[in-house]
């Protein structure tokens, strides 16, 4: 999976016999076959798997490093035909001290030993009675006739990934070796563990994983020891994760008696354009110590495994579960509070709102009554306005006024038609072509309204536009593209309408209730052609431009990722395969380039605006793009990555 950027890994909990090394050994190669069939390119297991963890005195036995030493080399023989990497956790001597350490070996060979560096010595362990820190230790050994590299510095490179180790104790440390690994370059970090189980420990080690893999914008596989472990005082759960910048993308069954592999794929690029983008990292690169490079052999599992395990969130921009409410009330704040302060730095007497009936102008209606309330103001001095036209029906019209008189405001109703049958007159257009210029003359008309009305009042024009619409260039220049303040911005369209969904269902009365859910079910159209003979909304924005759905997934990728249109094509047909045929999501992918390239003038000239996520097309903020730039490379991209992609259709 190379080719875009994922790199299949795992996180291997075998059954144990403590201090049994050739049976342990055994469940190891079975477990590195069934890893190495399902295309895997990277095995990790768990700490001191050849011998187990809790020999404890044993270690000191001579018998026990034989054992262990044999046992690697009938390792190293079985996966002489297999390009799977294999990270395996076992006791290393040299001279006279013992390391805990992991050896990391592929075809045969052992291409380097990591030590353990922070030994733990408190409470349940006492791991320094057999073993000393690898801290300080940059040397070569002699290991089964094999001379290796031994460092916790070295840094592991395949053509597709960079990766490094470090073992269990070395996560709970202050500075982990980990953060040093990630700036010397490696993109995933192993976690060889034996980490007992106490009442809570389990979420705080699941909080260590999360900050470790976002601090060091890496991936993170954890692999600790599980049921065949568990001896005398000790209980160990068996835990496999995996983690890709502080985000949990798999994970086993915890206290599971039987053996593991937890399985995904870790996507490099998204790190690597992470890093990219995040200076501090690349600041913090310029102290880290130069690692000891070890390259591996390199394949690509794709010919055999082209899906993938994991699952691509087809709504990126929506959080899931009960972070739905706190995202939405935190995004309420955040629009509220960048209102708020407009309105104070200006002393504006009114806000004014254009009001169709749609999701848009919803949204920016009830965040203006919310800010009005924190600032102790009458929604009276909120100037809705109704302006219907050629397109209007019925359901917006009469759901725009049942908003606007249950959230209290002052509600005003102009009609446009007269204006734009003069205007059109006056510039000699026949009204019965229903061509952009009429479609953008009542556009245009219901801003100079808006803005008029605003100086009448003392107010200042609030935007409706969002996220999507600038992405898309869907607002007429001059029309609904401009406002004193844009309060949707940073919002796309996936979101908007679960924002008005949640106002709906956690802040109104029954009455609103029921008008929210009807504009969250009513087909977006900017109604600017006549409806159907059954009076209905004829022009449906999704229709002329595609799914915001799909438009959202490429806009999060494209912006959040920098990932390649090629890319951003193959995670759709993931995540949207039981939605869309391939034909359909490529259709408008490539609307969705040619549009974003195409639309930057007007996003060169946007009104200020709140940006609420981490995705933002402010020219002030996060996106500076010439208006002029060409989309020929990126469309040629698609062009010529679409014959090899994998059809899931």
């Amino acid at each position: 999976m190379g080719n875009y950027g994922f790199i299949k890994v795992a996180a291997a909990i075998p059954q144990v016999k403590v201090s049994d090394c050739t049976w342990n050994t055994n469940q190891i190669e079975s477990l590195v076959a069934q890893a190495d069939g399902k295309g895997v390119e990277i095995i990790c297991f768990p700490e001191l798997a050849i011998t187990g963890y809790t020999c404890a005195d044993l270690f000191l036995q001579q018998q026990l490093l034989e054992s262990c030493e044999n046992a690697l080399f009938r390792l190293l023989d079985v996966t002489r035909s297999f390009n799977i990497i294999i990270i395996v956790g076992l006791p290393v001597r040299i001279n006279t001290t013992l390391l805990n350490a992991a050896a990391v070996i592929q075809k045969g060979k052992i291409l380097g030993i990591v030590p353990k560096s922070f030994i733990p010595n408190y409470r349940e362990f006492y791991e320094k009675r057999w073993f000393s820190s690898g801290a300080n230790i940059n040397t070569t050994t002699t290991l089964c006739a094999q001379t290796v590299p031994v460092s916790r510095n070295l840094l592991f490179h395949t053509s597709n990934c960079a990766f490094g180790i470090e073992i269990c104790e070395d996560l709970w440390a202050t500075i982990p070796p980990s953060s040093t690994l990630a700036l010397q370059g490696a993109d995933i970090i192993f976690n060889l563990s034996a980490s007992d189980e106490v009442v809570s420990k389990h979420q705080y080690l699941c909080s260590l994983i999360a900050q470790q893999s976002a601090r060091c914008i890496s991936g993170y596989v954890y692999a600790s020891c599980g049921f065949g472990e568990s001896s005398q005082d000790l209980v160990f759960a068996g835990n496999g994760m995996i983690y890709e910048n502080g985000k949990l993308i798999a994970e086993g069954c915890r206290f599971n008696m039987k053996e593991q592999l937890v399985i995904s794929e870790i996507d490099v690029d998204y790190l690597r354009s992470a890093r990219q983008a995040n200076i501090t990292f690349a600041d913090s690169q310029l102290s880290a110590p130069q690692p000891t490079i070890i390259e591996a052999v390199s394949y690509d599992a794709w010919d055999n495994n082209p899906t993938l395990t994991r699952t691509i969130d087809p709504s990126p921009f929506v959080p899931k579960g009960d972070l739905l409410n706190q995202r939405c009330d935190e995004i309420f704040a955040i629009q509220v509070a960048g209102l708020a302060k407009r309105i104070d730095h200006i002393n504006a007497k009114t806000l004014v709102i254009g009001i169709s009936g749609g999701l848009d102008s919803t949204l920016a209606l009830l965040v203006a009554a919310k800010t009005m309330d924190k600032l102790g103001r009458s929604r009276k001095d909120i100037i809705a306005i109704t302006m219907p036209g050629f397109g209007t029906t019925d359901r917006t019209y009469n759901n725009a006024l049942s908003l606007m008189r249950s959230l209290g405001v002052t509600l005003r109703e102009i009609s446009i038609k007269a204006a734009c049958i003069q205007h059109f007159s006056d510039i000699n257009h026949d009204i019965n072509v229903h061509d952009v210029t009429y479609e953008n003359g009542q556009a245009r008309e219901r801003t100079q309204i808006l803005m008029d009305v605003a100086n009448q009042e003392g107010g200042i024009v609030v935007g409706t536009g969002d996220l999507s619409e600038l992405a898309l260039g869907w607002a007429t220049y001059n029309g609904d593209h401009m406002s004193n303040y844009g309060v949707n911005c940073s919002i796309p369209k996936t979101l908007v309408r679960h924002l008005v969904k949640w106002v709906a269902q956690t802040s109104v009365d029954d009455a609103s209730k029921a008008t929210l859910l009807d504009i969250v079910d009513t087909p977006i159209s900017p109604e600017l052609i006549p409806a159907d003979e059954n009076g209905q909304i004829k022009q449906k924005t999704e229709d002329l431009v595609g799914p915001y759905e799909l438009h959202d997934f490429f806009l999060y990728h494209f912006m959040r990722n920098a990932f390649t249109p090629a890319k951003i094509y193959f995670l759709a047909q993931q995540a949207f395969r039981n939605t869309y045929d391939d034909e359909t999501i490529m259709k408008w992918l490539r609307t969705f380039i040619r549009r974003f390239f195409s639309q930057q003038f007007k996003r060169s000239c946007i009104p200020d605006g709140p940006k609420v996520g981490s995705v933002s097309l402010s020219p002030r903020g996060d996106w500076r793009m010439p208006s002029d730039a060409t989309a020929t490379e990126w469309l040629k991209n698609l062009d010529e990555a679409t014959s090899s992609l994998p059809l899931f259709s």
